[in-house]
C-alpha cells in the first residue's frame, strides 16, 4: 500500500510539473509575442522611434481605435457587419496618429519627463534620441496618416484634417488649465464623428451623444490614468484633473461614468438598438462601477491596472452594436412573416 501510494503521488507530482510546464511555456510564449516584447526584439536602432511611438504599450492606441468602431459600426445598414475595409483604414490610422501625439507631446514635455519618475526613461527626456530625429519621425507618421486619410471622402478629409489643432495643442494646456484631460477627450473621440461620416458619407445627430458618451469616457480614464504622477506633477507645475479632484476624484468619476451611460441610452434610443446593446451598456455600468469601487488612487500600480482595463470597455461596446445591428435584420425578417401571414 506504501509502495502504490508513493507510486500515485509521483505520478501525480510529475503530472502537476508536466502542466505547470505547458504553462510556463504557453506564458512564455505568449510573452514573447506582448508588443513590448517585440519592441524589444526589433533592430536595436530602431527600438527608439518605436518606444517614442508608444508601440511598446498600445493601450492609447485602442483607448483611440474604439470610437471609431463604434461609429463605423452605427453606420452599418441594418443586419450587414461594419465596412471591413474602413475599420482597417482607421486602425492604421490609430497607430499613426496615435505615435504622432506622443511625439508631440514629448517633444513638448521632454524637460518635465526628465523629472518625473515614470518618464524619465523616454527616448527624448533620456537623451537617447534628439529633437530632430523626433521630428523626421514625426513627418513621417504625418504623412502616412495622411495618405490614409485620403483614401476618405472630402467631408471625413475635412473632420480629420480639424482634429490636428487639438493634436498639436493639447500638450500646451497641461500648463494652462486643470482640464488638459477635457483637451484630450475631444481630440481622442473624433472617431466618433470621423468613422460614421467615413462609412456612410454624410454627417448625422447620432454621433452628438457617441462623441460625449466618449468624452466621457476619456474624462474618467484619463484621471485614473493622471494619478500615477500626481506627486511629480504638483512638484514641476504640470496641470490635471487628478490634482484639481484630489480625494473628490471618485466622486467625479462617478458623474462622468453617469454621463457615458447616459448618453448610450440616448444613443440607443435614437438608432433604436435591440437587447444586445442595451446588455452591452449594462455590463460597461457594471464594469466602471467596478472600477471607481476598487480603484486606489493612491497606488500608482492600480491607477495603471484600472486605467487598462478600459480596453473592455471600448471592445464590449463595439461588440453590443455589432450584435444588435445583426438583430435588426433578423426582427425586419420576422415582421416581414408577421405581415405575409396576415395577409395570406
Amino acid at each position: 500500500m506504501l509502495f502504490y501510494g508513493i507510486k500515485l503521488l509521483n505520478k501525480s507530482s510529475l503530472t502537476s510539473g508536466l502542466s505547470l510546464a505547458r504553462i510556463s511555456t504557453s506564458s512564455t510564449y505568449y510573452s514573447r509575442l506582448s508588443a513590448a516584447a517585440l519592441v524589444d526584439s526589433a533592430p536595436t536602432k530602431a527600438q527608439p522611434y518605436l518606444r517614442l511611438m508608444r508601440l511598446d504599450k498600445p493601450i492609447g492606441t485602442w483607448l483611440l481605435f474604439w470610437p471609431c468602431t463604434w461609429s463605423i459600426g452605427l453606420a452599418a445598414p441594418a443586419g450587414h457587419l461594419p465596412d471591413l475595409k474602413m475599420l482597417v483604414l482607421f486602425g492604421t490610422g490609430a497607430v499613426m496618429m496615435r505615435g504622432a501625439g506622443c511625439v508631440v507631446n514629448d517633444l513638448w514635455d521632454k524637460d518635465f519627463d526628465k523629472k518625473v519618475e515614470r518618464t524619465k526613461s523616454r527616448p527624448l527626456a533620456s537623451g537617447e534620441l534628439r529633437p530632430k530625429q523626433a521630428l523626421v519621425l514625426l513627418t513621417g507618421l504625418l504623412s502616412s496618416s495622411l495618405a490614409v486619410l485620403l483614401q476618405m471622402n472630402r467631408l471625413t478629409v475635412g473632420i480629420g484634417a480639424s482634429s490636428l489643432l487639438l493634436v498639436f495643442s493639447y500638450p500646451f494646456f497641461k500648463r494652462i488649465t486643470n482640464w488638459p484631460q477635457a483637451v484630450l477627450g475631444l481630440t481622442f473621440n473624433y472617431g466618433a464623428i470621423m468613422g460614421f461620416t467615413a462609412a456612410s458619407g454624410h454627417f448625422c445627430p447620432i454621433v452628438v451623444p457617441l462623441y460625449i458618451a466618449g468624452w466621457c469616457w476619456t474624462m474618467s480614464y484619463d484621471t485614473i490614468y493622471a494619478h500615477q504622477d500626481k506627486s511629480d506633477d504638483s512638484l514641476i507645475g504640470v496641470k490635471s484633473t487628478a490634482l484639481l479632484f484630489g480625494d473628490n476624484t471618485k466622486k467625479y468619476l462617478t458623474a462622468f461614468s453617469t454621463g457615458m451611460i447616459a448618453n448610450l441610452a440616448v444613443l440607443g434610443a435614437m438608432t433604436n438598438q435591440t437587447l444586445p446593446y442595451y446588455v452591452g451598456v449594462s455590463a460597461i455600468g457594471a464594469h466602471l462601477g467596478h472600477q471607481i469601487y476598487t480603484l486606489d488612487i493612491n497606488n500608482g500600480s492600480d491607477c495603471w491596472n484600472k486605467f487598462r482595463s478600459n480596453n473592455w470597455i471600448g471592445a464590449i461596446l463595439f461588440g453590443a452594436i455589432v450584435a444588435s445591428n445583426l438583430m435588426k435584420e433578423e426582427k425586419k425578417k420576422e415582421h416581414i412573416k408577421e405581415v405575409d401571414g396576415e395577409v395570406i
